[in-house]
């Protein structure tokens, strides 16, 4: 079985499970595909252990062709960040960037501080202890939220715009920020933490940082200007995709952070060229592309996922492990959200409720499944896998499906307090 065959595999059965969804639940996408990836991987993991099917030689060498570090962080990656800044609005982003910027930055690293401590305890009091490094690279690819699958939420639960553009804004550069630290971790778990000097790290984080978001700059620039001297859907969204591929080969040659570079490029592609040069059909056709693309993205990434739970080293103690850690995931982005916004709150206004729902409302998605595949192979790899899985399966079932419960009660008891102050006024 070569390559071309696994994709066809797994492109098959997402468009299997996103039309039994459409047809059938009517869940939003992320979340219904995901649900349908967990229940066909549980059906053939009790399957399995009652000896009806034995998949496990073929699924595994099936997913031993994949290099999943190399197919996932210099491949799918660049296109999963370039969808979601390209519907980024950033006027939006601008008003409230010293707050975006905050969570993205001090917000991602607390959290992965908090999580990898978290990770190190629990995983001691369950007598799995791993080095500490693992536990911060578990923190660093567990932090950065996905805003796909909670947007449209939002909006129908009619969640204040500002609320939307922290969550989207924070998410999108997060992700940028997260991939960064996770990478400069794994490089330390490679060649080991004594051969690295803190300054050396705060310096590479900096300079790869500072480095990729100038190179975003110009390469979302080379992009707009090619953008507005045509009008052909077909050479513009080529154009794009050679943005996305060779802008991010480009950027790891260079040694600058290419998944920062890919975000910025996307913001200024989203809105420059979106705005200033393209017409409404190149618009359209644009919007349909990248669209489709993230979602065929994010359903392979789900149902990978999902088939290498099926090779990989777990127990019933891991399981409950990542469920302990559930809790704890939830508490360490509550504290580095709250602690961000208490020190925002005299400079910019906020929504009621906005920590709990930015909490509840962080989502893991593409992103955090992308990193967790692409952890070297070994036993922390099996047992980080599946504790990742535990936590994204929470996340998108039961954080996904019950948000807008959430601003609809803090929304609904802000308008009814607001027209009980007014009613005691008259």
């Amino acid at each position: 079985m070569n390559l071309f065959d696994i994709i066809v595999i797994l492109v098959v059965l997402a468009a299997i499970f996103s039309y039994i969804n459409h047809r059938f639940f009517y869940l939003p996408r992320t979340i219904g595909l995901m649900a349908l990836s967990l229940l066909v991987s549980l059906s053939l993991l009790g399957l399995g252990s009652f000896g009806v099917v034995m998949l496990d030689e073929k699924v595994a060498g099936m997913l031993s062709r994949l290099d999943f570090h190399d197919t996932l962080m210099h491949g799918m990656l660049g296109f999963l960040l370039f969808a979601g800044a390209l519907h980024v609005n950033f006027q939006d982003l601008r008003e409230m960037g010293w707050v975006i910027l905050l969570l993205s930055t001090f917000g991602v690293i607390t959290s992965t501080v908090l999580v990898g401590f978290f990770t190190w305890t629990v995983l001691t009091i369950v007598d799995m202890k791993i080095p500490f490094l693992y536990c911060l690279l578990f923190g660093a690819l567990i932090s950065p939220t996905d805003p796909i699958a909670v947007l449209g939420i939002l909006k129908k639960a009619q969640a204040p715009k500002q609320l939307e553009t922290k969550i989207t804004g924070e998410s999108l550069f997060n992700d940028g920020i997260g991939v960064v630290l996770f990478l400069t971790l794994y490089s330390l778990v490679q060649t080991g933490p004594q051969a690295a000097e803190p300054a050396a790290i705060g310096k590479l984080l900096v300079v790869e940082s500072a480095g990729g978001i100038l190179y975003g700059i110009g390469l979302g620039y080379i992009a707009y200007t090619l953008i507005k001297r045509i009008d052909n859907y077909h050479v513009e969204i080529l154009l794009t995709l050679a943005t996305v591929m060779g802008g991010y080969r480009f950027a790891e040659a260079i040694h600058v952070s290419a998944p920062l570079a890919i975000v910025v490029a996307g913001l200024m592609v989203g809105n420059h060229g979106r705005y200033l040069g393209m017409s409404d059909l190149t618009r359209e056709h644009l919007d349909t592309f990248w669209e489709l693309v993230d979602e065929i993205l994010n359903a392979v990434l789900f149902v990978l996922i999902g088939l290498e739970l099926l090779v990989i080293n777990h127990t019933l103690t891991i399981v409950a492990a990542g469920l302990m850690l559930i809790p704890c995931v939830l508490l360490a982005r509550f504290l580095s959200v709250g602690s961000i916004i208490s020190l925002m709150r005299r400079f910019s206004d906020f929504p009621p409720g906005s920590v709990p729902i930015m909490t509840w409302a962080g989502l893991r998605g593409g992103i955090s499944v992308a990193l967790a595949l692409s952890l070297p192979q070994g036993p922390e790899r099996d047992l980080l896998v599946t504790i990742t899985y535990c936590i994204m399966t929470f996340s998108i079932l039961v954080q996904g499906l019950t948000v807008s419960r959430m601003v609809e009660h803090f929304y609904s008891t802000a308008n009814g307090k607001a027209q009980q102050r007014n009613s005691n006024k008259n």
